[in-house]
Formats: structure tokens, C-alpha cells, sequence
């Protein structure tokens, strides 16, 4: 479709049915004018970036949120997360040059050669664009195979910095679209989720886990064991907060983790570290009792926080499959007074979490600046929050830590309550209400 007929479809029945299905029915006359913003920007890209007259696609990859299991992907452990409505979106056209044109809102525009002079891929990392968007396009087009270049208008809701994981969304959006244009499109989400991962890993520069890519791809929630990372085992749960009376949420404390790749980078380091003691790779293939019984040895050899990390992992397993078994109970209970039950131990698991990020991981906020802790201030002011109104309710750091948000989970009573306390500190706008999306990355087809 060009630029008029894809603005048509924008305004069917069926791409109103679309909306719905990924961001709730009381968003989408929000998601046609986003839609038809980054459309009609096209028209004055210019022709060496787009064309009116060729196909126009449009693709979409949500954010996603970690319920549990915070720094345990990368050491074969466990999570539990899911996607949310935020995501990263784009309109697409392919190019006949070998070259990804990739302009984002609020972001400079990328440009990136696929194939060097001779006509030959040029699909190796290249040092200097290590930590760029650049580098992730690169890595994806040699996951892909792919040399074949696009143009990509794209506009990300998912905030940078903020622990929602833009990054995977970004990586799973182009994944997709090297896929769907030039392949089958029939990419298992565990295949690019992997793809994404290592763009992530060997050309951003950044070592990651795996969690954030599956669920990106996948969509819903899920509990994901890495234990066999090739293969991670992948459960769907149903999650359904609203049910229950409770709202998700996460809360912006205006950092970001741009400058934070040492500090991330440390956590998998010490962990990997406590597990070479051990004879082995990582923490996953070892007990708790063992690093108990040596836990003497690893603090002379390798320090004390090296300890309470790996201790930290393996309390934070235990919890993603006490939080599953809450969440399926939740769904299965026959009164109501069985799913109250459920629901205070699910968030009891939220609160131990959340204690031991902040305790034993110490991820609340960069050690090279004590001074600036608004992840732990934002935990204190909730915690107190529940305290004086005297409510059921829980918080944790989110995602890689050090900066970014909180996730707190409030009773939807309250909700303005605490928006209303909350952002007295962090200013207007900084709690974000989360909606868990039932799909992954997609290729959006509004129809003939």
C-alpha cells in the first residue's frame, strides 16, 4: 500500500479491532493518530528515503515488564515477565541498495551499508559503532542473513533507560522486519529472540540475558526457565492483576541506564565468577547448599558482594515458581477467599524480591554515585505509602536496576492516590499504568 491507501486502512473497522487487541479498547482513536503521524511523516523523508508509490508495511514489538527473577536470565536461572502495551513501532518499505535507513522519534537518523564496495556483506562488528542503534542493525542483519536494505519510520513508547526494555523491543522489531521482507517471515520468536540477544551481546556491547528478547517476541506473560539455553522452557500464565482488584504499575525516577553498561556488567561478572570457583560456567548448574558451604572461600577470593549476588540468585528462582504457582491459583481458585490468598503471597514474593535487589543484588543505584539513589527513594516513599494508608501492596526494582523505574502494585482504588503522592517527587507523568499485551512482535495486516 502507499501513503493513501495505508491511511485508509488506518481509519477500517479491522485496524480498530487491531488497536484494541494490543493497547485496550479506550486507546484506539490514540493509536490511529500515532499511526497516521509516523505515516504522513514519510512524505517528507524524501525519495532517497522513501517512496509514496512502493509497499508501505507496518510493523509493532511491545516492551515488556519482569514480574520476578531480576538478574537471573543471564546465569541460566528463572523468570516470570510479560509484554506490555508500550512498544516500539514502524513503518517499513523495502530498498534496492543494501542500505537500512532507520529514523526514530527523538533519535538521530541511522544509516547503515550492509555490503562493503565490492558488493561483498559487510555483516562484522565494527568498533566504532559499538552502543549504537547502528551496531544492533548490523548484528540483526547477520543473525538474519540478510543483506537486503529497508527504510523504517518508527516511534518507540517504550521510555530508554526505564527498565521496560526498549532495547529488546527495538531488536525485535527489526528482527521481524529483515524476516518478513526478505524470508518467510516464519521466524520462531525463540529463533529471533536469539538473534536479538547476540546483536545485543557481540555488536551493542552489552551482556545481556535472554529474558527480554522471548518475551518481546512471544507476547503474554510467561514463566521462562534457562536452565537448557538453547531450548529454555517457556510456560504462559495467565495474569490478570484487575481481577484481583490491583493495578500494575511502574514508577519513572528519571534516570537512565545509557552510562550504566559497567555496573550492569558487574552482576553476570561476579555471578559468573562464584560459579568458575565451583568448577563451573555459570550459577545455574549449581546448588545454594554449595555456595553455602564455601561461602568463606568465595568471600576471600572474590569479595562479599560476589556472595550475596549468587545467594541472591538462587532465592530469586525459588521465588519465580512460588509467584507461578501463586498466579495459577489466582486463576483456578474456586472462592474468593482462596484467590485473596494466592494474590497476598504473590505479592509477599514481590516485596522478598524487591528487598533482595536491593539488599543482596544492590541494584538500586550505581555504586560509583551514592549520591544519587532515586530507585531506592522511590521504593522507600511506596513502601511508606502502603504503610500509612495501611494497604496490601508491594514494590520492586525493575529490570537491570542502578536507575530507571520502580514496579509497584497498587490497589486500583488508590491509584490516583498514589499518583497523586508520588509524583510530587518525581514530577507529573512519571507513573505509568502497565497493560499486559496479548502478542509479541508483529507484522500488522489491516487488511486488502
Amino acid at each position: 500500500m502507499n501513503i493513501k491507501e495505508l491511511l485508509i486502512k488506518i481509519d477500517s473497522k479491522r485496524a480498530a479491532e487491531i488497536f484494541s487487541w494490543l493497547y485496550g479498547s479506550s486507546e484506539v482513536e490514540a493509536a490511529r493518530r500515532r499511526y497516521k503521524s509516523l505515516i504522513t511523516e514519510i512524505s517528507k523523508s524524501g525519495t532517497d528515503k522513501f517512496s509514496e508509490n512502493e509497499n508501505l508495511r507496518m510493523f509493532s514489538a511491545p516492551g515488556r515488564t519482569e514480574l520476578a527473577g531480576n538478574h537471573t536470565d543471564h546465569n541460566r536461572g528463572k523468570v516470570l515477565a510479560a509484554s506490555i502495551h508500550l512498544d516500539n513501532v514502524a513503518v517499513v518499505q523495502k530498498r534496492n541498495d543494501n542500505t537500512v535507513f532507520f529514523r526514530s522519534t527523538n533519535f538521530p537518523d541511522e544509516k547503515v551499508k550492509l555490503t562493503d564496495t565490492s558488493g561483498a556483506p559487510d555483516l562484522k562488528p565494527k568498533p566504532e559503532e559499538r552502543g549504537t542503534t547502528s551496531a544492533i542493525i548490523r548484528g540483526i542483519a547477520a543473525g538474519t542473513g540478510v543483506t537486503g536494505g529497508f527504510s523504517a519510520n518508527a516511534e518507540s513508547g517504550v521510555l530508554p533507560g526505564s527498565g521496560l526494555s526498549s532495547s529488546a523491543a527495538l531488536e525485535m522489531l527489526l528482527c521481524r522486519v529483515f524476516d518478513s521482507l526478505y524470508g518467510d517471515g516464519k521466524r520462531s520468536p525463540l529463533e529471533i529472540a536469539q538473534i536479538g540477544k547476540t546483536a545485543e551481546n557481540v555488536y551493542f556491547g552489552k551482556p545481556c540475558g535472554l529474558m527480554d528478547q522471548i518475551i518481546c517476541a512471544t507476547g503474554g506473560a510467561a514463566a521462562i526457565d534457562f536452565f537448557n539455553e538453547v531450548h529454555p522452557e517457556i510456560k504462559p500464565i495467565s495474569f490478570d492483576l484487575a481481577a484481583c482488584g490491583y493495578t500494575l504499575c511502574v514508577v519513572n525516577t528519571g534516570g537512565s541506564h545509557a552510562n550504566l553498561t559497567v555496573d550492569y556488567a558487574s552482576i553476570p561478572a561476579e555471578m559468573n565468577a562464584t560459579a568458575a570457583l565451583f568448577g563451573k560456567s555459570v550459577l545455574g548448574e549449581l546448588e545454594k547448599e554449595t555456595i553455602l558451604y564455601r561461602a568463606s572461600e568465595v568471600r576471600k577470593t572474590l569479595g562479599d558482594r560476589a556472595l550475596l549476588r549468587s545467594l541472591h540468585f538462587f532465592d530469586e528462582n525459588e521465588r519465580v515458581d512460588t509467584m507461578t504457582f501463586a498466579l495459577v491459583e489466582m486463576e483456578s481458585a474456586a472462592t474468593n477467599t482462596k484467590k485473596q490468598q494466592a494474590l497476598k503471597l504473590y505479592l509477599d514474593m514481590v516485596n522478598e524480591s524487591g528487598n533482595s535487589s536491593w539488599e543482596l543484588l544492590q541494584n538500586t543505584y550505581p555504586p560509583s554515585h551514592h549520591e544519587t539513589q532515586a530507585i531506592s527513594a522511590a521504593l522507600a516513599l511506596t513502601k511508606n505509602f502502603f504503610r500509612s494508608h495501611k494497604l496490601q501492596g508491594a514494590c520492586r526494582v525493575h529490570g537491570g536496576g542502578f536507575a530507571g523505574t520502580i514496579q509497584a502494585y497498587i490497589p486500583s482504588n488508590m491509584l490516583n492516590v498514589y499518583r497523586s503522592y508520588i509524583e510530587e517527587v518525581f514530577g507529573a507523568g512519571s507513573v505509568t499504568e502497565l497493560i499486559i499485551r496479548p502478542a509479541g512482535v508483529v507484522e500488522l495486516d489491516f487488511g486488502e
